[in-house]
């Protein structure tokens, strides 16, 4: 008599379903986006604490992030459904799980719907009205305005900044339960952050949305003068946005230096980007501006909290 295997049961076919039920699950969690909007959860914490500087009410914490994340994660949801047709025609995004038919569109809208009012509920019952209404502008203006835009001019980008710069308000209003000039301020600085951030992006990735038909800059003007020169505009705005914290009393000369230093290092890479349009050159902006948006909120953070 054979030991270890139950009759009727096939070890082989149970992996399998495993494997599947696995990659389901993988391929829906990358609907969400994590890697991308683990930044949205960043700046959303950065808002939250320079509004509470005596500290954050732990289920407070916990309620804005999650709704925030389940907001943002819905919406990334819902652009990718919007996008399947163009993502397949991109060798950078193909693969996802849409364009490779591994889920079904309906499955990703019902997917990105659920995420979006479970999360705007839980701001709203947990949190207050006015960071569930400030999600919900997030989640409207990059849905439904910002990801059907792509494909009609390359203002997109501009516009796509809206919603970007939102999660640092959630924070903000989530603590206070309104909109102050510091919010504004926060929003300002994600905001000129982007731009330079996101031209970056598409100078590197160029080829992939020429032949997707998506219209920006660098499609348009191949050469990148105006991508470079744009690039160079909004990182040189930037920098006096930053300082704008100490302005209004939300930090201090330390804040400043650091502000200043990664401001001035931000310019500089963008100068060099606007003179010579080369890859590396536009990886080496793209590199720093992930690097820069994070160290800056930080040094604002402790600015506020411990000096």
């Amino acid at each position: 008599m054979k030991i270890g295997v139950t009759a009727g049961v096939h070890p082989d076919r149970n992996e399998a379903v495993g494997a599947a039920t696995h990659h389901r699950f993988s391929d829906f969690v990358s609907l969400t986006k994590p890697r991308l909007n683990l930044l949205v959860l960043v700046t959303t914490l950065a808002g939250l604490y320079l509004a509470s500087p005596a500290g954050v009410d732990t289920a407070l914490l916990v309620n804005t992030l999650m709704g925030t994340a389940l907001v943002a994660g819905g919406a990334a949801a819902l652009n990718q459904v919007w996008e399947r047709h163009t993502d397949a025609l991109m060798r950078r995004t193909r693969s996802r799980p849409l364009p490779a038919g591994r889920l079904q569109t309906a499955e990703g809208t019902w997917f990105g719907l659920v995420l979006s009012v479970i999360g705007l509920a839980q701001l709203a019952l947990a949190v207050n009205v006015t960071a569930a209404s400030v999600a919900a502008a997030t989640l409207i203006s990059y849905v439904l305005v910002y990801t059907p835009l792509k494909l009609q001019t390359s203002l997109a980008t501009l516009v796509g900044a809206i919603p970007g710069a939102l999660p640092p308000v959630i924070g903000w209003s989530a603590a206070t339960g309104r909109i102050s000039l510091a919010a504004l301020v926060l929003f300002g600085i994600v905001f000129f952050w982007q731009m330079p951030h996101f031209l970056a992006i598409a100078w590197l990735y160029r080829d992939d949305y020429a032949h997707a038909g998506i219209p920006l800059l660098p499609v348009l003007e191949p050469d990148g003068r105006r991508t470079g020169q744009q690039a160079l505009i909004y990182a040189a705005g930037l920098w006096p946005v930053s300082l704008l914290p100490a302005v209004i009393g939300l930090a201090g000369v330390p804040y400043m230096l650091v502000a200043t230093a990664l401001g001035l290092m931000f310019v500089w890479l963008a100068l060099r980007f606007a003179r010579e349009r080369s890859m590396p050159n536009a990886r080496t902006l793209f590199l720093f501006s992930i690097t820069y948006l994070p160290l800056l909120l930080g040094a604002l953070v402790v600015d506020r909290l411990w000096i």
